[in-house]
């Protein structure tokens, strides 16, 4: 008995022992596996992807929009001067000898030199063919599409003397590596309602390409709504409705849609006023605009067209939609108000990171702009004498190009905002993935802020808890998880997305 005791304790002993050797081989098995997806991973993305997109996106998309948003607004009264397409060449150098050659990061880095490739842009002068003319040079992103290592293999990488392990994402001026910091911002074009020393209030800053202008409404003791813009400062609510077109107030209430006694209040305060002219007019004794009536109404409109919630245009004929856009942000001030509610700005729905592409999309239009003021007026003196021109040469600009380099060497940006660009740390490869994946806030570390430096749950999976500095800038310089990607914006049209919404069921006002 008691030998078959110890026989049945040695079978369940073996029995153990293989079950423990099988969950090993598991474990193995599934490192395996794991280390193999990482690896694949790897290959198809890099781990700083996010900005290279935005680069390529910006290059692609945006260059364009840019240039039709100011072939849009330019000026044609003393000459005629048109824009066409925009394209980027690839990475060049212009040799002593004058030969042209495309050049490798590498080589750029040990000749301090910058990575830049030519800028082309088609321009039309007096109704004459376009001409395609280089007005300057633009800074390359290592890795990018536009880059000359792209698409290389391992091989030709190792060949042409280039790191195969390294990410790409960093810029090359002057032969420094110069990074890109990502900046985290408030969202545009969107509504959050906070708490005053004067109670609650709606904000919202409305962002249409170089426009970007605060809106607020607050409400007086007497309960009269007021709206704030640009230079039009306290202007009842119901008035401004009035003046851009509806003029009915069953029709503000029906928009409005919130029955209560501010409402009551603010259509008894506005009822004579039923005409668009007459709310013009009032508006403008408001802002104390002078002249004849015509020039007072002129440049009433024309400040609403251009600052007035312009994301939603700029045009005469959005009036409309600005003052049933009015409605639903005072509704929306209305609900907040009886209820008492916050919006949680540090909640990442109501965040946008700013990445490369963006940060070049502010730098490159005001640049542009500049370029296209220089060129028009060089056109009117030269069509003032008469004279004979060349596009090419009055186009080509060094100027351009250097106030680019400049921004990205020195981190200077517009909007008198510094420390963009950044050296990159290559102490080793964590430091330098670090600083590439480094988010900084626009909010002054000198200030408390105590809730912007707090971890909020919507960092779940998308912040790391831990790197972040000590000092003033805890909470506000924070850094991207290893695996988290930031999307760039979505190309939809405003037609596309109506149909759509028609699709599912959406009813349009007429």
């Amino acid at each position: 008995m008691v030998e078959e005791g110890k026989n049945k304790k040695e079978e369940a002993q073996k029995v153990e022992e293989k079950e423990k050797g099988k969950g090993k081989e598991q474990i193995e098995e599934d490192k395996k596996k794991k280390h193999f997806l990482i690896r694949r991973y790897l290959q198809q993305h890099s781990l700083i992807e996010s900005n290279i997109l935005s680069f390529n996106d910006f290059i692609e998309n945006r260059l364009q929009e840019i240039v039709n948003n100011i072939n849009e607004e330019i000026s044609r009264e003393e000459v005629e001067l048109w824009l066409g397409k925009i394209s980027v060449g690839r990475p060049q150098i212009i040799e002593a000898d004058g030969s042209i050659r495309s050049i490798l990061p590498i080589e750029a880095k040990l000749r301090k030199i910058t990575y830049s490739a030519p800028v082309y842009l088609e321009i039309g002068v007096g109704g004459k063919e376009y001409s395609n003319v280089e007005i300057g040079r633009m800074p390359i992103m290592a890795k990018s599409k536009w880059c000359n290592l792209h698409g290389m293999s391992t091989a030709d990488l190792v060949k042409n003397y280039e790191d195969p392990a390294d990410s790409g994402g960093y810029f090359i001026i002057n032969g420094n590596e110069r990074v890109l910091v990502m900046i985290e911002d408030l969202a545009q074009n969107q509504a959050f309602t906070e708490e005053t020393i004067k109670g609650i209030s709606l904000r919202m800053y409305s962002s249409r390409g170089s426009y970007r202008i605060p809106v607020s409404i607050t409400q007086t003791q007497d309960g009269l709504i007021l709206v704030s813009f640009s230079r039009f400062k306290s202007i009842p609510s119901f008035l401004l409705i009035k003046a851009l077109g509806i003029t009915k107030d069953s029709d503000i209430a029906s928009f409005i849609g919130s029955e209560s006694d501010s409402l009551i209040v603010n259509l008894f305060e506005h009822a004579k006023v039923q005409d668009m002219n007459d709310a013009l007019m009032a508006i403008a004794e408001i802002m104390k605009i002078q002249g004849t009536k015509k020039e007072m109404l002129d440049r009433v409109k024309l400040r609403f067209d251009s600052a007035l919630l312009p994301h939603i245009g700029t045009k005469p004929d959005s009036r409309k939609e600005k003052a049933i856009t009015l409605c639903k942000l005072i509704k929306q001030f209305l609900v907040a108000k009886e209820h008492k509610l916050e919006s949680d700005k540090d909640h990442y729905s109501n965040k946008r990171v700013r990445l490369s592409g963006n940060l070049l999309t502010d730098l490159f239009r005001v640049n542009l702009t500049i370029f296209i003021r220089d060129l028009q007026h060089n056109l009117q003196k030269i069509a003032r004498k008469k004279k004979f021109y060349s596009i090419r040469s009055l186009a080509k600009s060094t100027l351009f190009s250097h106030r680019i380099e400049s921004a990205l060497a020195t981190g200077s940006w517009i909007g008198q905002r510094s420390g963009v660009t950044q050296n990159m740390d290559k102490t080793n490869i964590l430091s330098k993935l670090s600083q590439l994946q480094r988010v900084i806030s626009l909010l002054p570390s000198e200030q408390e802020n105590f809730k912007a430096r707090t971890l909020h749950p919507t960092h779940y999976g998308r912040f790391c808890p831990i790197e972040t500095p000590e000092g003033t800038s805890i909470g506000l310089r924070k850094n991207l998880s290893l695996l988290a990607k930031v999307s760039t914006s979505v190309k939809l049209s405003d037609k596309e997305f109506i149909n759509t919404l028609e699709n599912i069921g959406l009813k349009t006002f007429k």
